[in-house]
């Protein structure tokens, strides 16, 4: 996935888990008082107090439910404009806080993930964010901190479709996430969540050999080549530091990291972020490459000239598979460095457009 940003100063948003807070602090004060409180505060993680409107209500006898409208600010993220909503009853007393998954909201399925198997998918750091929301209120009204908390995302299944969810095994909808309550743009701090939730679940499902690729043609390449299982494949896209950073510190025994030719050239370069704001291909290394691989003079010349990095690739032509194995000879030794000490076993698979394999280095 690409993105890019406009150039002017970007809003930032809420997460999911900021507004799950504010929904639920609003429904439980309305259990109590009778009345909600709209906009309501919360507390973050970094100590900011914001406020939320609240976008629907609705009290009964025995419940009381709230909806915020989540505002991503200028982050492309699939949940803008979604509601979070949360319906709050009185548990027993002694009983606690307890969280259950309404509609849209996923429960995880496989272990690996910072919840156990059978949990809804709110996440710790907003459970602990809407625990000291619902305490703050018990506290000002002085009456027990026992509720039982259901948050619901209208839409929130066919939404978890576009994101990496059924493939961490979270089914049924989306995760509650959100460490500081804060979205800022395009930082694609969830995809790089996903990465990090997709390699643990990996490593507790036991897998020896895991696969990170750049896109979809080459992922389902190497899942072909090795035939491995979807819980394998690592959505990286272009986050190869975000992958490679988080194994070195929670490895497995073997990573393939599977690319088209102009990523991995990046890769080669020396990059780890692979999108095209860090920079394009570097056609006078490519040119350095092809003369390290011994391609005819001639050949070499025309490459300097290239538009695109497809394009010097197929001016190399017969030679092709030459020049994809220096880089991916390159691309490993960048991606070693980033795993230096974990004991990772690394390869590097280079493939075409049409996903034909042309070079593997290990």
């Amino acid at each position: 996935m690409d993105f890019d940003p406009p150039k002017t100063p970007l809003k930032r948003g809420w997460t999911t888990g900021a507004c799950a807070t504010a929904a639920a602090k609003a429904a439980f004060a309305a259990l109590v008082t009778g009345e909600f409180p709209d906009p309501v505060e919360i507390l973050l993680p970094g100590g900011q107090r914001p406020t939320f409107a609240l976008a629907q209500t609705q009290l009964k006898e025995d419940s009381a439910s709230a909806a915020v409208a989540k505002d991503a600010g200028d982050d492309p993220d699939v949940t803008h404009g979604a509601l979070v909503s949360a319906r709050v009853r009185r548990n027993a007393p002694g009983t606690g806080i307890t969280f259950h998954a309404g509609p849209g909201v996923g429960t995880v399925t496989r272990p690996g993930l910072p919840l156990a198997v059978g949990e809804p998918a709110i996440n710790p750091k907003p459970r602990e964010m809407i625990r000291a929301a619902i305490e703050e209120v018990a506290a000002l009204h002085g009456v027990a901190a026992d509720a039982d908390i259901e948050i619901s995302i209208p839409g929130g299944e066919q939404l978890a479709l576009k994101t990496l969810n059924p493939r961490l095994g979270i089914m049924g909808g989306l995760s509650i996430l959100g460490t500081t309550g804060i979205v800022i743009p395009y930082s694609c701090s969830a995809w790089i969540h996903s990465i990090h939730r997709g390699i643990d679940v990996a490593r507790a499902s036991g897998l020896t050999h895991i696969a990170g690729a750049t896109g979809s043609t080459s992922e389902a390449a190497i899942q072909r080549l090795y035939g491995l299982p979807e819980v394998a494949l690592i959505d990286m896209g272009d986050f190869a530091g975000g992958m490679l950073k988080y194994l070195r510190k929670r490895p497995v025994p073997r990573v393939s990291i599977a690319g088209g030719f102009a990523k991995m050239t990046k890769l080669a370069q020396g990059r780890l972020d692979l999108h095209s704001r860090a920079g394009g291909v570097d056609l006078h290394f490519l040119a350095e490459l092809a003369q390290e691989a011994h391609l005819p003079p001639e050949t070499v010349a025309q490459m300097q000239e290239a538009n695109t990095a497809k394009h010097a690739l197929d001016m190399a032509q017969a030679y092709a598979p030459l020049l994809a194995q220096a880089v991916a000879a390159h691309a490993w030794q960048t991606a070693a460095k980033a795993l230096e000490g974990s004991g990772v076993a690394l390869e590097i698979a280079v493939f075409d457009r049409e996903g034909k394999l042309l070079a593997r280095h290990s």
